[in-house]
């Protein structure tokens, strides 16, 4: 039988309940449909502060999943994530003179469970996607942003510093779908362990060039610090427990092709950090049958490549049309669980002319465990004795995971769409002996 869990937000009800509010009220008024605020303009003083420089934003997101079949543990439930964003934007060229300089800070709370830790993936060993991206990171709050940039040479030059997780400049990818897989920065998906994504920051900077006005390249360098992704230190400032640098660098092309809009990455990152090897020793040999420690590598690198394009527009409405998008990520054999990871998928905005914002969304992915880590999990099997997956001591072989999502993206005011989808995986965390997973979702974007 489906359980809902109870939360602290009735999010869908809240939803169900602002859409049927006056659609007729003019964009400064509350609830107000053409409004980018629920909130509306605070009377115009919203709209006043943002000319002087002042950008507040309230945003949330709660997203639901529930197993509908399959998986690894087939008792139907639902479980609930969520996240709020608090920001505020200020550009000090309007407020103090400062040419061409902002500022950024936020802070983020997250709350919640993930269906996908102990319904969908063996949690011996845990998975590689999450059905509900809101959720991870430690779920509490966390100083997600504090950053100041300034622009040189008539904006050629773009250079920020201060604190802020990789995936905002590099690799970045937007975040409409709800599985992880097709949401945001996928190298931080697959080496976490060193990339910190949202909401995790950590001392950081970035250096922009723009060649010309379609073309820029970009380096950067962040502090590689794990103590940042505890729950206790979502505000930590000191450089206690850093352990080296990881150094992304990045090319991205804008063009127009036919008018539409596209976009193409290109990037590679290094870590000077210590690596452990996932499967020998410090003389070459399997450490699970040695017993020895695991050998360390010096360094951790990897590559990827990004694309979206749109490809197709209405006459009337060039924003309306199909998209589509690819990622593809590479990484260190030697050290690193997943070598490589790709994606695609289609977007189609304005589906029908009474919904011009809707917009459907279809893509696949597929993971893939370096063979080196399986080796290791067979022998550590093999020294203990157990080939019964059913055995608790059993430690599950982990090989290569697909993830599916379609969704309907409801645009039921410029200030909140609502997400509904269907999630399938094979082999949820690449554990063929864990049943193909169905499970639906629920995705809210909000802004106060």
């Amino acid at each position: 039988m489906l359980q809902l869990p109870k939360t602290r937000y009735s999010a869908l009800a809240l939803a169900t309940l602002l859409s049927g509010l006056s659609t007729t009220a003019s964009a400064s008024e509350l609830f107000a449909s053409d409004s980018p605020w629920m909130l509306g303009d605070w009377g115009g003083t919203r709209t006043e502060l943002l000319e002087q420089g002042y950008d507040f934003t309230l945003g949330y997101t709660g997203e639901m999943g529930s197993n509908l079949h399959g998986g690894y543990d087939h008792d139907r439930t639902a479980r609930y994530s969520d996240q709020f964003t608090f920001g505020s934007h200020l550009d000090l060229e309007k407020i103090l003179g400062w040419h061409d300089t902002e500022v950024q800070l936020t802070i983020t709370e997250r709350h919640g469970q993930n269906i996908s830790n102990d319904r969908i993936n063996d949690p011996r060993v845990g998975g590689f996607t999450s059905a509900q991206e809101v959720w991870g990171r430690g779920q509490t709050w966390r100083l997600t942003q504090m950053w100041i940039k300034q622009k040189y040479f008539d904006g050629a030059l773009d250079v920020k510093f201060g604190r802020f997780g990789e995936g905002e400049d590099f690799n970045s990818f937007p975040c409409d779908f709800q599985n992880l897989a097709f949401c945001g920065s996928q190298v931080g998906n697959w080496v976490g362990g060193i990339w910190y994504n949202w909401p995790v920051s950590q001392w950081a900077l970035r250096v922009r060039y723009n060649l010309n006005d379609s073309l820029y390249a970009q380096v950067g360098v962040f502090e590689q610090n794990p103590s940042n992704l505890e729950s206790g230190n979502g505000f930590k400032l000191s450089g206690s427990g850093t352990q080296g640098a990881v150094m992304p660098i990045e090319l991205v092309w804008s063009p127009r092709v036919n008018g539409l809009k596209g976009e193409y990455r290109a990037g590679y990152y290094y870590s000077n950090a210590k690596a452990q090897d996932v499967l020998k020793d410090s003389n070459g040999q399997p450490a699970a049958i040695s017993g020895a420690a695991y050998r360390s590598s010096s360094s951790k690198h990897g590559l990827w490549l990004g694309v979206q394009q749109q490809v197709t527009s209405l006459a009337s409405d060039q924003s309306r049309g199909l998209s589509l998008f690819a990622n593809a990520t590479v990484h260190d054999k030697k050290t690193n669980a997943i070598d490589n990871y790709v994606q695609a998928g289609v977007v189609y905005k304005g589906p029908f002319d009474a919904r011009a914002k809707d917009d459907i969304g279809f893509a696949l992915a597929r993971v893939h465990v370096n063979p080196g880590y399986r080796k290791n999990a067979r022998l550590a099997n093999q020294v203990a004795g157990l080939d019964d997956y059913d055995n608790p001591g059993f430690l599950p072989v982990q090989d290569t995971e697909y993830s599916a999502e379609l969704y309907y993206g409801i645009h039921l005011a410029d200030w909140l769409t609502v997400r509904p989808n269907l999630q399938y995986i094979r082999h949820p965390g690449g554990v063929s002996q864990v049943d193909d997973a169905l499970i639906g979702g629920l995705k809210i974007q909000s802004s106060f």
